[in-house]
């Protein structure tokens, strides 16, 4: 169906932070299929689980239980308290609903923020400027009214207000409200990152009027932004964190962890997915998980996000560079952001305009200096 223009490129082969075309071009893979392939394409980790499952066991439905699914729980339990003040030294904080993508996780967390608050008490407030996923009520409570215009009347019980605007968004939490949703990092907004005071604040609003405080890490979380998840670094513990992306490393799975308490508002039959939490995609997530745990990939995407960032930030046609980690909006002085794209892709890049002054870069997060070098040499290029 038409839901995207054609493609500039068809691309058949990837390995690293290398993608190759049909005609047998390189290029260097600055955008990760959207943040998605973190440990780069290919990984032999992640292909070798892959085999080992497919050759073992693929689905028999949540009716039953399988093995691997508690582990990769327990261990996104486990990093999602790294640095957090008062997590349990052994044992769980909270639990994990398994899904197939960022917007499913993300419609998880409405509908547990729906029980959680009860009937009259359902409205979940987001920001301006987010993305949140495609379906009619993560739609909605993407912070972007004229990606709403064609399929309205959108699903009652979302409210926006100001992205960073504490104000704003107190004056919008009344009784109907059941918890409020928002990203560390807004990605697909322009790559704009939370203050602490920020989501100190949101935190605190939340507290006092026992709503929820839902986080939308699906593109920020995973080592990507410098920790474990972008959040940790904003002094806050949510009730609610979503995620995907980088979760299967380009296998198709999402999941949303809750606090204990908090998932408890959930009864069996109460939602359900025919195929999260399948052995094929927890074990991709488990292959993944264990080796940005070797490869210890905040840290990486720190060093690496701090070179990339100084080398961009004195480029003739940069005028900013935002964001966290290797997670980056270059804004562009006097240029068109996709002209640069196409002109990048031209010379062997690939990267996206986030906005229409902006790229986005979110490399691999097992990058080499070197490509990066090479990426701002490319860069520098298509400016010049």
């Amino acid at each position: 169906m038409p839901t995207y223009p054609a493609p500039a490129v068809t691309f058949v082969r990837g390995e690293g932070s290398w993608l190759w075309d049909d005609e047998g071009r390189r290029y260097l893979d600055l955008l990760s299929g959207l943040a998605v392939t973190s440990l780069g394409h290919s990984h032999p980790a992640v292909a070798d689980a892959l085999a080992e499952q497919a050759r073992t066991l693929l689905h028999v439905s949540n009716l039953f239980g399988t093995t691997i699914g508690p582990e990769v729980a327990a261990t996104l339990d486990r990093l999602l308290g790294v640095g957090q003040p008062g997590w349990p030294a052994e044992g769980t904080r909270g639990q994990v609903f398994f899904c197939n993508s960022g917007a499913e996780a993300n419609e998880c967390a409405i509908k547990l923020a729906r029980r959680f608050g009860g009937r009259g008490r359902h409205v979940v407030v987001s920001a301006l400027q987010s993305f949140h996923g495609r379906t009619l009520a993560t739609l909605h409570a993407t912070g972007q009214p004229a990606k709403h215009e064609g399929f309205q009347p959108l699903p009652e019980g979302f409210r926006h207000v100001p992205w960073a605007d504490l104000d704003e968004l107190e004056r919008a939490l009344d009784t109907t409200v059941a918890a409020v949703l928002l990203e560390p990092v807004q990605g697909e907004g322009g790559v704009n990152p939370a203050t602490e005071a920020y989501f100190r604040g949101v935190r605190r609003l939340c507290d006092e009027r026992g709503i929820l405080m839902m986080v939308d890490e699906v593109q920020s979380g995973l080592g990507r932004c410098g920790r474990w998840f972008a959040h940790q670094a904003l002094g806050v513990v949510p009730d609610v964190v979503t995620m995907a992306k980088a979760l299967g490393n380009g296998v198709p799975i999402g999941a949303c962890w809750a606090k204990r308490e908090v998932a408890a508002a959930f009864e069996p039959g109460d939602h359900a997915t025919t195929f999260g939490g399948q052995p094929l995609a927890t074990a991709a997530a488990r292959a993944v998980l264990a080796v940005m745990e070797a490869e210890d990939v905040p840290a990486r995407a720190t060093r690496a996000g701090d070179r990339l960032r100084a080398a961009l930030a004195d480029m003739p046609g940069v005028s900013a560079v935002r964001g966290l980690g290797l997670l980056l909006g270059v804004e562009l002085d006097g240029h068109d952001a996709k002209a640069v794209v196409t002109r990048l892709l031209e010379l062997g890049a690939v990267a996206n305009a986030v906005t229409p002054t902006a790229l986005r870069l979110a490399p691999s997060l097992l990058i080499t200096d070197d490509e990066l070098d090479h990426a701002v040499e490319l860069i520098g290029k298509a400016l010049a």
